[in-house]
């Protein structure tokens, strides 16, 4: 395996200030935006989630494939949500390829390249899904040995990115699947539901899990023994309005009540196992991505005439990098975001009272007027070309999205262990996986491990 990039073992703060403080004494701007990886957050994310829901996590690679994200999930034991051949490659690399490493993948794409399907068949990815019998016969020719989660059809309201319009097979169908299946002689082992990213109805995954029981137990009347219930994913971790609660902790609540009820503890089959494909919910807090001002147009300059709520405020900052690039979850996401300045005219550790913070709005580097980042944001007035701007919760739905449009190109990542006892345990964890991946296979990796405050580089 190739060696990673270096990861700076120290807070991701005084980071992200030290690659900001690089571009004081260049006249010369670049497009010199980069994200900071907070991987403490990462691990305290992981906590949570075992802690409400104590089921494996398969990581769903799409929301966010940095190789120290995949690298330290799999140290802390989670398994893999893949979706394509690359994403295949990419996590069999993280985990050295050994002849056990398929099992930490779960092929969740109901409707597969067949070529993707082998590539599966030949690295041992074995468990899979499907929602349509076209995928059967795909999979007993290029995957016969196959262990496979019959995708259902759910409730998907709750999402404001629902997928059952693509994605999902209605109860009344489950019994011909599973006829089709055994005529083709595979191996089905439970299923699988997605009720949509970022859901906030807990009682949606109630009504999920009711029917999985349901699709359980149609399976057991034709002489199946389902042993899996994969939660698929959807776990949002926005705060509840009004409240410092967050909308995971009631959903896990509802989930893990939803299963004593559904599949209480006396009648599950043996070897039941619960498993679930979080992403945006390790990721979404981990990344914080810095960008420059590149050039500014005053309230004057600008022409706005703001009769309508819907107009841009007239003061207006151009930034490096914007809705094409590592901004892309502007639109992806459908959710405002509000940076915070990081730097004033070569200056860290500000505050600024509110009389000083203006209505601005914030625009890509591009030439599309659609590349509006922020329509509306407060800001200092005082703000100059080559000061800089930090959006926070920039992990899921980012730089996997971004494009080259107009030439313009995402930044770099640059990763941090964090601070405390927690970016302790990171840097542990990473050390022990590389040493245990390293020490049974022929490819080596190195990890370099830069202190923040004495820039001592230590190779493992």
């Amino acid at each position: 395996m190739q060696s990673l990039p270096p990861l700076f073992h120290g807070d991701a703060r005084l980071l992200l200030e030290r690659e900001v403080a690089k571009t004081f004494d260049n006249d010369v701007q670049t497009h010199n935006s980069f994200f900071v990886a907070d991987l403490s957050k990462i691990y305290r994310q992981h906590l949570r989630w075992m802690q409400h829901l104590p089921f494996r996590p398969f990581y769903a690679l799409k929301v966010n494939p940095d190789p120290y994200v995949i690298r330290l999930l799999a140290a802390l034991g989670a398994g893999f949500d893949c979706a394509s051949v690359s994403e295949i490659e990419a996590t069999l690399e993280a985990l050295g390829n050994h002849p056990d490493s398929g099992d930490s993948i779960l092929f969740a794409n109901p409707c597969k390249f067949s070529g993707d399907v082998r590539y599966a068949a030949e690295h041992n990815v074995r468990m899979s899904t499907f929602d349509n019998s076209d995928e059967l016969e795909k999979m007993a020719r290029f995957h016969p040995r196959s262990r496979l989660l019959l995708r259902l059809l759910t409730d998907d309201s709750g999402s404001p990115f629902p997928l059952g319009k693509k994605y999902g097979a209605p109860l009344n169908v489950v019994p011909a699947l599973l006829e089709r299946a055994r005529t083709l002689q595979l191996e089905v082992i439970g299923v699988s539901f997605h009720v949509g990213s970022s859901c906030y109805k807990p009682d949606v995954f109630r009504d999920a899990i009711w029917r999985s029981k349901e699709a359980f137990a149609v399976a057991r009347d034709m002489g199946y023994d389902f042993t899996v219930l994969d939660l698929g994913g959807g776990f949002d971790d926005s705060p509840v309005q009004g409240s410092d609660a967050s909308i995971f902790e009631t959903v896990a609540a509802v989930v893990k009540q939803a299963i004593n009820d559904y599949f209480p503890i006396s009648t599950r089959p043996r070897g039941f196992e619960v498993i679930a494909e979080p992403g945006r919910f390790h990721a979404f807090p981990s990344f914080t991505y810095a960008t420059s001002i590149i050039a500014r147009r005053l309230p004057w300059e600008s022409g706005y005439d703001r009769t309508s709520g819907d107009t841009p405020a007239p003061l207006m900052y151009y930034i490096s990098d914007g809705i094409y690039g590592g901004l892309a979850n502007v639109v992806a996401d459908h959710r405002p975001v509000h940076p915070y300045v990081v730097s004033m005219g070569g200056k860290f550790d500000l505050a600024f009272d509110s009389s000083e913070l203006v209505p601005s709005s914030l625009w890509g580097p591009t030439c599309d007027s659609v590349d509006l980042v922020s329509p509306n944001t407060l800001l200092p007035s005082g703000l100059r070309i080559g000061d800089w701007l930090a959006f926070p919760n920039m992990g899921a739905y980012t730089a996997c999205l971004a494009t080259k449009f107009n030439g313009c190109e995402v930044g770099p990542v640059v990763h941090a262990t964090g601070e405390g006892e927690d970016g302790e345990e990171v840097y542990r964890a990473l050390m022990r996986f590389t040493k245990e991946r390293n020490s049974d296979s022929e490819s080596k990796t190195t990890v370099s491990f830069t202190k923040l405050r004495d820039f001592t580089t230590h190779d493992v």
